[in-house]
C-alpha cells in the first residue's frame, strides 16, 4: 500500500516520543502490505473502527489514534491526523476533517 502523508506520523512523533516506535511499526506494515477491503484489513489490526468514511487504528496500545482515509481499489492510504486518545474522544477530529 501507498502511505501518503508520512510527514505528520513524524511531527506527532517529536511531540510524543513514546508513539514513535509503534507508529514506525503501523508504517511498515501498511507499506508491506495490500489490504483488499476493510475486513481484510482487520485481520491485521483487529482493533481498527471503520468510523464516518475514515479508519480509526489504536496505536500504542490504545494510547493514541492515527486516522485514515484507505483506497483500497487504488492502494492508497491518507493520513488525515494521529491523537492522543483524550483529543479523539473529544470528537472535534470530525468536525475539522476535509471530506
Amino acid at each position: 500500500m501507498h502511505v501518503i502523508a508520512k510527514p505528520i506520523l513524524v511531527e506527532f512523533s517529536i511531540k510524543h516520543p513514546d508513539a514513535k516506535h509503534p507508529l514506525e511499526a503501523w508504517y511498515r506494515t501498511m507499506k508491506m502490505d495490500v489490504f483488499s477491503d476493510f475486513n481484510d484489513l482487520r485481520a491485521t489490526f483487529a482493533s481498527a473502527d471503520y468510523v464516518d468514511g475514515l479508519t480509526v487504528f489504536n496505536i500504542g496500545g490504545n494510547k493514541y489514534r492515527l486516522i485514515a482515509a484507505i483506497h483500497y481499489n487504488r492502494r492508497k492510504i491518507y493520513i488525515r491526523g494521529v491523537l492522543t486518545h483524550e483529543e479523539y474522544d473529544r470528537d472535534g477530529w470530525k468536525r475539522n476533517r476535509r471530506n
